[in-house]
């Protein structure tokens, strides 16, 4: 007994038991070079380079972690860090402050969007050509409680802030709000360890403001953690319906069923996904789908469907690795191919826009089998969901001059520095639905687009029509972001989002 527990503990701390005590043959080679190669060489970057090598070749989600890149890894799983509470932007060789999160150490201690960051701590200096973005958030970020002092420029005038840092949210639920009368509408952007009490928040909010259909929106959506997505598949199914089951080759089977009542088993539900949507996305829509729960709309999934699990390693880092698939409760396998190589795989999301799927829908025929819901909807596995209704992705309002304007973030920053110069206006405006009101962008936001967009080297003279009132609607809903973050953005936003739109019309 005594000698397995100590094997348990060994494994679990991600020590290595049961292996031959003689130097194997990677070590051996490693020593060697280290030893009489012609050159320095890093022997962690040989080390974690033989180790990514031999992950290559089992599958595209069995990934090694420095340890270098643990805790930001980490940090957004657990759904907050230790920080200031902004977020920055770096024009001409100065760190510029987009926005200040309300209530924030860097709200409380005064500091405001605009500011040009110089120095921390007196210090550590925070311009020229050679700052980096992770270098910057090394500095303002700390312990929780402790004191870090911020020299800034405002309209020329040098201040200086003593932050004290604290927990900073990194919401999952970040926009939930009521689209229409009884009709609530909620973006999930990842399930972390807040996601599910986040969205019980939400919803119980909504259902006392009258809410009885309910648009869930998980485009973009990656995953996470698994069980937050069937907590939150737990509130729309009754009884105990399956949610989702596993198996592999080391692990035993497992299922997750429904288990209590929910909050939302009967209300009239749609769910939003695209290419971007994986993982815990798509078990949850799944989920949804096999029982008839939902009307998922919009384009068929990435299709990820493989259960990883974290192991601490000797060095610091952590080894994420492969234990099982998931399956929907018809037996759905989400997982596409990756016999084509690690390469092909994550390139297979490009050749749906080359080959005409996201734009036609019908040109991808299903290769999985078929599986027949309660509800007499025939369904595919091996390759993500396919929606219920698809919604193209329309290119006619991307051209190559409007990609290159979000690739190198000039829209973004056009939008910050129009803020700056009409501060008092906007900051005067006092919700999304008023800005849309007084915020129009015409002919003159446009012109002064354009000048903008060529200091960038993007010409937008030649642009169709229809790209023009796509970044103008665009134009309009990140100002919305400027002033009160996601959720604003959201709200003007989905006003143009015909994704958004198809749910609405559906939910009369």
């Amino acid at each position: 007994m005594w000698i397995g527990y100590q094997l348990k503990a060994n494994t679990n701390g991600g020590v290595q038991f049961l292996t031959n005590a003689k130097t194997n043959s990677l070590q051996e080679v490693l020593n060697i070079i280290q030893k009489d190669y012609v050159d320095p060489v890093s022997i962690d970057s040989l080390r974690e380079s033989a180790i990514e090598d031999m992950l290559s070749h089992l599958d595209p989600h069995s990934i090694y972690i420095p340890a270098k890149d643990l805790q930001g890894v980490n940090e957004e799983m657990q759904g907050n860090f230790q920080g200031i509470g902004i977020e920055f932007q770096i024009f001409n060789d100065t760190v510029n402050v987009m926005s200040v999160i309300p209530g924030g150490p860097a709200y409380k201690a005064g500091m405001q969007a605009g500011d040009e960051i110089l120095t921390v701590n007196d210090s550590i200096r925070l311009t020229g050509k050679n700052i980096k973005a992770d270098d910057i958030k090394n500095s303002l970020r700390g312990p929780g409680n402790s004191t870090v002092k911020i020299t800034a420029r405002r309209n020329d005038q040098i201040m200086s802030f003593r932050v004290q840092r604290g927990i900073i949210p990194l919401p999952s639920v970040d926009v939930a709000y009521m689209i229409a009368p009884q009709t609530g509408y909620i973006h999930i952007n990842k399930f972390s360890e807040t996601t599910y009490r986040e969205f019980m928040s939400k919803l119980d909010s909504m259902q006392q403001k009258g809410m009885q259909k309910l648009i869930l929106d998980l485009r973009g959506n990656g995953g996470g953690i698994v069980t937050e997505a069937t907590n939150i598949a737990d509130e729309f199914l009754d009884d105990t319906k399956m949610i989702v089951y596993t198996k592999g080759d080391k692990v035993a089977p497992t299922e997750i069923r429904a288990i209590k009542d929910g909050l939302f088993e009967k209300g009239k539900l749609v769910i939003l996904i695209d290419e971007n949507s994986a993982s815990a996305t798509e078990i949850l829509a799944g989920a949804l789908q096999d029982w008839d729960r939902a009307t998922i709309i919009g384009r068929r999934s990435f299709g990820k469907g493989l259960v990883q699990q974290q192991f601490p390693l000797s060095d610091g880092g952590a080894l994420r690795l492969t234990i099982a698939r998931y399956y929907t409760p018809l037996g759905r396998s989400l997982q596409k191919s990756y016999a084509g190589g690690k390469d092909k795989y994550e390139e297979e999301v490009i050749d749906r826009f080359e080959d005409g799927e996201v734009v036609h829908g019908d040109t991808s025929q299903p290769i999985g089998k078929a599986f027949k819901t309660p509800g007499g909807h025939v369904v595919y596995d091996g390759g993500g969901i396919t929606p219920d209704i698809f919604i193209p992705f329309d290119t006619a309002s991307q051209p190559h001059a409007v990609i290159l304007l979000y690739m190198k973030n000039t829209l973004n920053n056009f939008v910050y520095h129009y803020f700056l110069q009409h501060k008092n206006l906007f900051t005067a405006i006092k919700s999304p639905d008023d800005l849309m009101n007084q915020f129009k962008p015409g002919e003159s936001e446009w012109n002064q687009l354009v000048s903008f967009a060529k200091k960038d080297t993007i010409n937008l003279d030649k642009i169709p029509a229809s790209a023009r009132i796509s970044l103008l609607e665009k134009m309009q809903a990140l100002m919305a972001r400027q002033l009160w973050r996601t959720q604003g953005f959201y709200e003007v936003d989905n006003h143009y989002d015909p994704t958004v739109q198809k749910a609405l019309e559906i939910t009369k």
